[in-house]
Formats: structure tokens, sequence, C-alpha cells
């Protein structure tokens, strides 16, 4: 056909042939310019309607103006004949550099990261390739990737016979360029099965592809279609690292999970598959300059100098050490260069260092995936996600995961990563999102590194909401293998661990927890509602056992119940939480709390929140409760390491924070208190209970105008809280203003004859005015209701002028807190 037209193409030469057509480089006589012409054969487009889905796909696959993606300028039909019109590659195909050549490790990473993009361009575009292979991959001269063919798999896919090897839709392996159904050590297990294929099948080819150039082989071998076949259905290839010793395992990682068999075990999209070759390449960059970089041969003095100079980086400042040198050995100007140039290089080192290891994160924030479902009844599905995945990752003992009270101070908000980071004292951050269209659920979950920038990991989970849990086991599982975590097998068993296989009574347990974190009566009871509704439908299911328990006690702590209650049924409910299993960390913290609130038996609480620290270290919860045991047991500063670790994993929390400014009030440490109290109010103005220890700790330090202000704001905001006016009540006492302080008491007083207020408070501002028996007989009274309450009677300083009363020692005798 050289020199013949097809239109208004002049053919020039051929380029090549196989089974999806013929190549010509042509010219087009109206543009003058070259272009490469591809005939169809008739065979492909005597289906009128399969002919017009490929020219719809060709069209939309023109439309993506990417780079790394073949141009075609025209699909057309001449005398019969169907032919496409695209941009011509001045290059090589892969196939033929690789005949010619082995390529490095870098430039296998260049093309697969051109590849991936193009591929994630097209796959958004909603096309999907089908028959990624090397010889659709071109070279061209100046290092661009470009991907051909887009469009055409469409045009001849038929599903492939896998048990008739000589069927006339499956070629031999060694087949000719461009036969998608011929290239069979491409496919993937859904495409071998002649099952419907999205652009998770793209990604396995691409995986396909990387594993040859690097090892030299295919994954998957056979010397008959249906042994490649079978290969690529039930075995698993050599690892990369036996094959290519000099391969770093970060890519066996990538490449393994490329040629999962289960896609949904894949890398769900080919930008993600993207990010992960991005990022190993710089690491290997980095490392290499490193590496090159050779420091000039030195005088025997310098080096000797320098040496100490190493030495004396691991416990102080280069800078004080290379000072300290240059004045005790009186170095010269070029000796002082020197070794500036030696601490600028190890400086540099260092930090390159941390900046390519991903292992370097130790920290992380899990923040509210968003819904983007349009139906705010479904944010129990984002925010179960969400915690669900903290639960999990706090697990990890190498870890640090930021609780949820403070992660989710950014929900629905716009962040900034290295602003939030910082914030929260982390490296990186967990953001997602979820979709739910009746069954239908789609969660995409990313990672970035804060102090970078850049992203470091990220997937799409499409699935059905049947497969709810097995969507957040998937993403607990591939952050760790992102952060390159070692786990032990106990570890493992955690982090995979399933609660309950019934969806149903698992998303009752989301609505639980969602009702549980708004800590307000109403919301309190639908928590125990939904708990029970879940442990209905699995009796078997612990967490929804522990969160029952916690709502009760929340429930105690709000004076919504009666003490006795809140013992009978927490404890009921954390029982039967560790009786199902043993290893909750949640279960142990629900149990020593009521251990400690209701029970008074601190030996047995302090054992159960040991416990829960020993199994979840990240457990706020479990820190914040335990620091009130050690407490109670005279265990003051280990008290304080707790408070203060509970309030670093949950760094934004209200509660944590105003309990560490307590917690320093408690054991006298009164500035500490204000700037800690302080601090909490820079959070929330409005938070009472922070404004009503501010109070406290001026009271102690006799201011008491500042004293009052706290006091009487906290009796504003709480709307008159029995414990908001006790500490007014004791301001005013301890500043001279007797008659104020009675008529805070007398308000008490009478709101206990009309409903039930704590005789503890009543029993402060007694306390305060010096009125000892008054207080006896309120304390009495408390030990009396076996109020939760009576456990902070020993810790509160405002009792100090009665701790050397025998009758206080008595009551500290009984609830089991002196010998």
């Amino acid at each position: 056909m050289i020199a013949e037209r097809i239109s208004h193409y002049r053919i020039i030469s051929q380029l090549g042939a196989g089974g999806m057509g013929e190549v010509y480089l042509a010219e087009d006589t109206r543009l003058d310019r070259k272009v490469a012409l591809k005939l169809l054969p008739a065979k492909f487009t005597e289906d009128a309607d399969r002919v017009r889905r490929f020219i719809q796909e060709a069209k939309a696959a023109s439309a993506l103006n990417h780079p790394n993606i073949i141009t075609i300028y025209e699909i057309g039909q001449e005398q019969g004949a169907h032919f496409i019109a695209t941009e011509f590659i001045d290059g090589q195909t892969l196939r033929q550099r690789m005949a010619s050549e082995h390529l490095s490790l870098s430039a296998a990473l260049e093309v697969a990261m051109q590849t991936a993009s193009a591929l994630s361009a097209a796959h958004e575009a909603g096309i999907i390739h089908r028959d990624i292979k090397p010889e659709n991959i071109m070279l061209r001269r100046d290092g661009y990737v470009k991907v051909l063919d887009f469009g055409l798999a469409k045009l001849i896919e038929r599903r492939p016979d896998t048990h008739d090897t000589n069927a006339p839709t499956v070629a031999q392996v060694k087949t000719d360029p461009g036969t998608v159904m011929g290239t069979v050590r491409y496919m993937s297990p859904e495409q071998a099965r002649g099952q419907e294929v999205d652009a998770r099948t793209d990604v396995f080819s691409l995986g396909v592809v990387l594993y040859e150039v690097v090892a030299g082989r295919e994954p998957f071998e056979g010397t008959t279609v249906a042994d490649v076949l079978a290969a690529i259905l039930k075995t698993e290839p050599l690892p990369l690292t036996r094959l290519a010793p000099g391969a770093p395992s970060e890519l066996e990682r990538i490449v393994a999970k490329a040629l999962r068999k289960d896609r949904e075990e894949r890398y769900q999209t080919a930008k993600d598959l993207q990010l992960d070759l991005k990022s190993l390449k710089q690491e290997m960059e980095i490392a290499e300059r490193l590496k090159g970089a050779q420091a000039p041969a030195l005088p025997p003095p310098i080096v000797e100098a320098a040496t100490n100079l190493m030495t004396a980086v691991r416990t102080t400042s280069s800078a004080e050490y290379l000072v300290s040198e240059i004045k005790r050995h009186k170095l010269g100007v070029a000796l002082a260069l020197a070794l500036l140039v030696i601490a600028a290089v190890t400086a540099a080192y260092f930090l390159l260092a941390a900046r390519s290891s991903t292992g370097a994160i130790k920290a992380i924030a899990v923040l509210p995936f968003a819904n983007e479902s349009g139906d705010q009844n479904l944010d129990y599905l984002s925010d179960g996600l969400s915690e669900s995945l903290i639960d999990r990752l706090s697990q990890l003992p190498q870890l640090k995961v930021i609780a949820r009270g403070s992660s989710f101070k950014y929900k629905g908000k716009v962040m900034d990563p290295q602003e939030v980071a910082k914030t929260l004292g982390v490296e990186a951050i967990i953001t997602g999102r979820v979709i739910q269209r009746g069954e239908s659920l789609e969660v995409r979950a990313e990672m970035v590194n804060a102090r970078a920038g850049t992203q470091l990991w990220g997937e799409n989970y499409h699935r059905q909401i049947s497969d709810l849990l097995s969507v957040q086991e998937g993403i607990a599982k591939d952050i760790v293998e992102k952060l390159r975590l070692k786990l032990s097998g106990e570890e493992q068993r955690r982090l995979t661990k399933r609660h309950t296989d019934n969806v149903e009574a698992y998303q009752l347990y989301l609505r639980g927890r969602y009702h549980w974190s708004k800590l307000t009566v109403e919301e309190l009871g639908k928590s125990v509602d939904y708990f029970q509704q879940a442990i209905a439908l699995d009796p078997n299911y612990a967490p929804a056992y522990s969160g029952l328990a916690d709502s009760y006690s929340a429930l105690g702590a709000l004076s919504a119940l009666p003490p006795a209650e809140v013992k009978q049924k927490a404890k009921a409910a954390a029982v039967k939480a560790l009786e199902r299993e043993e290893t909750l960390a949640e279960a142990h913290t629900s149990l020593a709390r009521v251990k400690m609130e209701q029970d008074w038996d601190w030996s047995g609480a302090d054992r159960e929140y040991q416990r829960a620290i020993e199994l979840n270290p990240n457990y706020s919860a479990a820190h914040y409760y335990y620091s009130i045991n050690l407490k109670l047991l005279g265990l003051d500063q280990d008290g304080l390491g707790e408070a203060k670790r509970a309030q670093e994993l949950d760094p934004l929390s209200l509660t944590m924070n105003y309990h560490l400014g307590r917690y320093y009030y408690w054991i006298h440490q009164y500035d500490q208190a204000i700037t800690q109290l302080r601090k909490t109010l820079d959070l929330d103005r409005d938070y009472w209970l922070a404004h009503s220890f501010l109070g406290r700790a001026y009271e102690k330090k006799g201011m008491y105008e500042q004293a009052a202000a706290e006091a009487s704001q906290a009796v504003k905001l709480s709307e008159r809280h029995p414990d908001a006016i006790a500490v007014l009540g004791i301001v005013y006492a301890k500043a001279g203003k007797r008659g104020e302080a009675l008529k805070l008491l007398e308000e008490l007083e009478q709101r206990s004859r009309k409903s039930h207020v704590s005789p503890l408070y009543p029993g402060l501002i007694c306390a305060g005015l010096g009125e000892k028996d008054q207080a006896f007989m309120w304390l009495e009274k408390l030990y009396e209701e076996h109020s939760q309450l009576m456990i902070y009677v020993k810790a509160d300083p405002n009792w100090d002028d009665l701790r050397s009363d025998s009758r206080f020692q008595e009551l500290l005798r009984k609830v089991g807190l002196t010998p």
C-alpha cells in the first residue's frame, strides 16, 4: 500500500502488523504532518454495534489530552475500511527496548509511573484500556511514555473459553502484538474468568509489566494458554527480590499488591499505584545522592576533630561543640570551615534520611471521614468508620494515634494538614469520605505526610454495604503496610480482629457510639437503645456490651440514674464484654471505672486499668481514669504522668485538657493549674468546668476577685449547676462574704428538697464557711448514697481543713482510701 491514499492520508511505509491490524506511517496532506495510520481488520468491524461502542470510547480517549496518552486525530471509514489516525511516536515500544537492553530500576519505575498516570486519567473518564502490555507502551526519545490503543480492546473483547485451548478466541501465549485475548499473560484473574472488568484490571496488567521489566521474566508462565490461565488464577509469582536481588523490598510490596488475585485487595486506583511508585523513586534518588557524596581528603588533625565532632553530636549540638573545639584547639580558619562543612553535611544527611523514610512516622491522626451521601442520617456511618479505624490503629504500641475527641474537632472544617499536624503533634494525617447509595458503598481514604505536604497513600474501596466490616479492616491493613510497621502475631490479630460478623449489629453499634459521644441524657438514652439492639442481633458482640457499660456510667455521672442502678447495670455489661472478649481494652476500662467509682475497689481498678493500657496504649480514656485512681492511692506523680499522657493522646479534648488542670489543682500546683485551665478555655471559652476549676485555683492563691469572676461565669454558663454554685459559695466564704455564701447554700438546700442534689455540694460550702459539723453531716449523706462523687473527697484541696479531724479519716477508711 506504499504511496496509496486512504482519505487524505498518503501512506509512506509500514510500521507494523498484528492481530489488531496493520499500522503505517502516513502523511496528513491537509495539515502537512506525519501520522500513524492503523487499518482495522474487517472481522472486527462487521458488527455495527461493536463499532459504535468502539467509536464512542475512542472519542472519549481522544478528549483526554494527557501527555502520556497517544493523541487520536481521526476515526474514519474509507471504501469499507475503518481506520484510526493518531500522532506519530518517534521511539520504541517497551517490548523493543526490553529486547535491546535491561532497563535500570529507576527507568523501570519511571515507565510504570507515567503509564499509571495515563491510566489514572483514562479511568477518571470512565475508560478502561483492557490490554496493557509492553507492546502498547511507547517510549519516546525524549523520555516521555505514551500508552497506545485506548478503546481498541473493547472493540474485540469476547469472553474467553478457559477450557478449550484451541478455541479461535484464545491464541497462543506468544501471540502477535495487539490481540487482546491472545496476550493471556497480561490478563487479570477477572479477565481470565470472562467476568466484567474495571479499572483494577489495568492495575493488574501494569503490575505484570513492571514485574517482567524488573525480573526479566513474566510472573505467570506456562507452555500452553491453559497453563498460563491456571497460573494467573491460582499461582503466586516468585518474590521479585529473589529474581532481582537489587530490588528494594518496598518495590516487592508494591508489585505484590498490584498482582493481588482478589481485586478488592489490589490497588483500587492507578493513582494510588502511581503515588507509591513515585514515593519509592524519590527515596531511591535521595539514597543514591547520599551514597555518591564523598568527603574530600583532609589532613589527620581535621579528621580527628571531625571524628570528635561526630561523637559529640550524639550528646550536644554540633554548633556548640564546634565553637568549643575552635576555642580549645585554636583552630585556623581552614579547619573551622572544614568542620562547618562536615557539620552541614552531617545535618543534611540526617535530614534527608528522615525525609526519605516513611518509617519515621510514629504519630498519626485519623480525622473524621466526610459523609458525602447527601443524607445527614448517615453521619453515624462516616463517623463510625473513622472511630473504628482509630480503635484498630491505637492498639499498635509503636504508633501514637490521636484520640477521637481531638480528631473530631475538625469535622466539617476546611483544614491545612500541616497546621493540623502541628496542633495535634503528629507527622501524618488520614482523611476520607464515605458515600452510600442504597446498598452501594464507596469509601475513599488517604494519608498525607503533613511535614512534606505530600500524599503517602490513597485508596478507593467500592463495596456493598454488606462488606462494611471488610472495608475498615482493609484500610487499617493498608495503612500499616504503607508505614512499614512490623507487627507481632498478636498485634496482627488485634489489627484484623472482627468483633462481629453481623453487619446490621455493627451498624447499630456505630449508631450507639455516635449518640454516646454527645454525652447528654437524651443522647445517652438513645445509645443504650442501639447497643441493646446490637446485642440482640449478636449476643457475643463484646464492644456493644462495653458501650452499654459506658453509657450507664455516663448516665450516673450526670445523676440521671441512681448509684445502685448504675453499679448493677454498668458492671454487668462490662463483665459480659470481658467474658466474650478478654482482650478488649475498652471493656477493661469500663470494668475498672465501675470498680473505682461504684465498688471503691482501688486495687481491682488498678489491675483493670493496667491491663487496658497494656492492650491499647493509645486509649486516652484508660489513661484519664487511671490517673484518678493513682491519685486516690497517693501516687501523685504517677497519676500526673497518666493525666499528661491522656492529654497528649487527645490534645484538643476539653475533658483531657481540663482534667490535667484539675489534676494540678489536686496536687496543690496552682500556678500550673491556672496555666493549663487557661489553655483549655482557649479551646472553648464557654466550657464551664474549666471556669469552675480556674476559680478554685485562684481562690487557693488568695486572688478572690479573679476567683469570683471565674466562678460566676461557671454558674452562668452551666445554668446554675450545683457544682458551679458550690465553687462560688466557697469563694465568697473564703473572701469573707459570708452572707453571699449562705444564700448559695440555702439555694442548694431548697433545690435538694425538690430534686436530687448531691450532698457533696452543700458540704463544700459548709467546709468553706468553717462549719465542720455541717460539712460532716453532708459527707455522711454522700457516703450513705454510695455516690461516685465520694471518691473525689480525698483529692479535693477544699477539704484540707477537715483532714486532721478523725471523722474525715474514718470516712476515708470506710471507702478504703486509708489503712
